[in-house]
């Protein structure tokens, strides 16, 4: 019986360990996803309205984020993942 209560005690106390583990793990990956959520707060100058085409854009920077973000956009005609290759990202 004694033997029961030792192994039950190890097992409580690694189970603890391992779970107090993942809980700075997870505070660190947190942590390191915290500057990607700042990138992300500084695209939103840009936002889907409704234009599609070249023409409309102002910048490479403003057609790269309509081509990553917003449906039916007409600024990649080679399928490269570059926008607007003659007009604004040569």
């Amino acid at each position: 019986m004694r033997f029961i209560v030792i192994v039950a005690l190890i097992a409580v106390a690694v189970w603890y360990g391992y779970s107090h583990h993942l809980g700075r793990m997870r505070a660190s990956d947190d942590a390191t996803q915290q500057p990607v959520a700042l990138e992300t707060s500084q695209t939103s100058l840009f936002s889907c309205d409704g234009r599609t085409r070249c023409s409309q854009m102002t910048s490479c920077e403003e057609a790269t984020y309509f081509l990553r973000n917003c449906p039916n956009t007409q600024m990649d005609g080679d399928h490269d993942g570059i926008p607007c290759e003659q007009q604004w990202c040569h």
